[in-house]
């Protein structure tokens, strides 16, 4: 039973500032992959390509945890407290909107009992 968690961590930046938040983001990435539990953490920027639709969230993090308590515990890291409180939540930050989603790669019943 695979125990990973799967994390898409969208960012809308504000107006002009998507370079900015770019590079505040990928400071995030050394520390964050020293991390115990932490297999992936790649900061991305959307590109065009012809395969591709555009939406409003132009910088996604990618990243894999061995498991939700290693998840858990970078999210109550200092350097990422920080971030979220002087980027996101600050009015002078520059995010404008952010959207954090978890994922496994089970099934609903992955290790449901089978009953004849």
């Amino acid at each position: 039973m695979s125990t990973r968690i799967f994390v898409i961590a969208q960012f809308r930046p504000k107006a002009g500032k998507q370079a900015e938040l770019f590079e505040v983001l990928k400071a995030l990435e050394p520390d964050s992959l020293r991390e115990q539990g932490c297999m992936q953490y790649i900061v991305t920027r959307q590109i065009d390509h012809p395969s591709a639709t555009r939406n409003d969230y132009p910088i996604v993090f990618n990243e894999i945890w061995a498991d939700a308590q290693s998840w858990a515990a970078h999210g109550r890291r200092q350097q990422i407290q920080q971030f979220f409180e002087t980027q996101v939540a600050a009015a002078d930050g520059l995010v404008e909107d952010a959207i954090v989603t978890a994922y496994s790669d089970e099934g609903e019943q992955y290790d449901a009992p089978i009953f004849s």
